[in-house]
């Protein structure tokens, strides 16, 4: 089956994280993706060494990438890159504020050359303001938005436990760079795109934000609860287990009331009759729920939510997911041995390909100077050794 980005070239500049989940979901669909990376390496590697020996995250995020590392700063190698980017469709770049255009290959330039060219910018906060060149990362952009004041328990703030921003910052680059490539189809033209990591998560803090703006409060931390809906959270049963569910909707409500709490004068009690106010009178509520499931098992209440028909899910532990029975995995191969990690969440013609290898540093080198500069390739290779 054809992938769908075959034949399109992309070239990253890139390191960390927000970049290479771009280009490494543009690899999962076909794209041709030549990672540059500096002589010793992106930093991510050096995050930790589980996957035997490898990081996680250059593991997770670099299947199917040839490794190109080299100095851009020397004039040898600089012109290369220009040569590999007058042939690419897409330059993703996230380097530091402004490194990329002080070493010659600023968007704008590199377009004038290959008017053809999607270019990318990743940033964390934006092109132009007061925070233009300030460094960011994942925690700090998360502190930023606002969204770690919103994370947590009533005792205080914390980071959600996955990178993100910086995750739904490469999301939204995939998006915009696959929207450009479908444009450019119709007007011949490539074009300039910007992200940041802050952009991403604001977008993220809408429903927050909207709170605070026009209902003069922002959600407080609520944990393991909804904080616009109820009942929607953990609740222990009487053996220990512990439970979510879902209430959406009032008849939900009454369902939950009838079937899990078998008592439907509880549906119609004034301080529960609606999302609102039960919302308003949320501990009155959690105790007349603690009561009844104090009194069964977690087996128990899980047969009562399904009589009822009402979402419901258990708390699992990371060693509990890694043995779900709906997590989908793919072998990927690395250059320390072949690694497990979730399948793509998209299912389609991708489960009928081969995820890519995840390469070494400096992997191709010598390959990609004999196809873009044979007569560099000739040379010795000062950067690969």
């Amino acid at each position: 089956m054809t992938a769908s980005l075959k034949g399109i070239t992309v070239v990253s500049l890139e390191q960390a994280v927000a970049a290479p989940y771009c280009s490494s979901r543009l690899a999962d669909a076909g794209a041709r993706v030549i990672k540059v990376e500096r002589p010793d390496g992106d930093f991510a590697p050096g995050y930790d060494r589980v996957v035997h020996g490898e990081s996680a995250y250059f593991v997770w995020l670099n299947r199917g990438k040839e490794s190109l590392a080299i100095d851009i700063k020397e004039p040898e190698n600089a012109a290369l890159l220009h040569t590999i980017l007058a042939k690419a469709d897409v330059f993703i770049q996230n380097l530091a504020p402004g490194a990329a255009e002080r070493a010659g290959f600023g968007s704008e330039v590199l377009r004038k050359n290959n008017p053809r060219l999607i270019t990318c910018d990743i940033s964390g906060y934006g092109e132009s303001g007061d925070y233009r060149d300030m460094r960011a990362y994942d925690l700090l952009v998360q502190a930023e938005t606002g969204l770690a004041s919103i994370t947590g328990n009533p005792e205080g703030p914390g980071r959600v436990g996955v990178s993100v921003a910086d995750i739904s910052c490469g999301m939204y680059a995939l998006t915009g760079i696959l929207e450009a490539l479908i444009r450019r189809q119709q007007t011949g033209k490539g074009e300039a795109l910007k992200v940041s990591l802050f952009s991403s998560i604001a977008d993220w803090m809408a429903v927050p934000l909207l709170h605070h703006d026009y209902g003069g409060q922002a959600p407080g931390r609520s944990g393991l609860r909804h904080p616009s809906i109820a009942p929607y959270g953990i609740y222990s049963c009487g053996d220990g287990k512990q439970v979510l569910l879902s209430i959406q909707n009032e008849r939900e409500w009454r369902r939950f009331c009838t079937h899990v709490l078998q008592d439907t004068s509880i549906a119609e009690d004034p301080r529960l009759n609606d999302n609102s106010r039960r919302v308003e009178n949320r501990a009155y509520l959690d105790s007349r729920i603690g009561e009844v499931l104090g009194g069964i098992t977690g087996e128990e209440f899980i047969r009562r939510l399904k009589s009822g028909d009402i979402a419901y899910g258990s708390y699992n532990d990371v060693a509990a997911f890694s043995d779900h029975p709906q997590l989908r995995r793919i072998s990927v191969e690395t250059p320390t041995g072949p690694a497990l990690m979730p399948g793509p969440p998209v299912s389609g013609w991708q489960d009928k390909t081969e995820p890519g290898e995840v390469p070494a540093l400096g992997a191709h080198n010598e390959s990609i100077r004999q196809e873009f500069d044979p007569r560099g390739a000739r040379k010795k290779d000062k950067d690969g050794e």
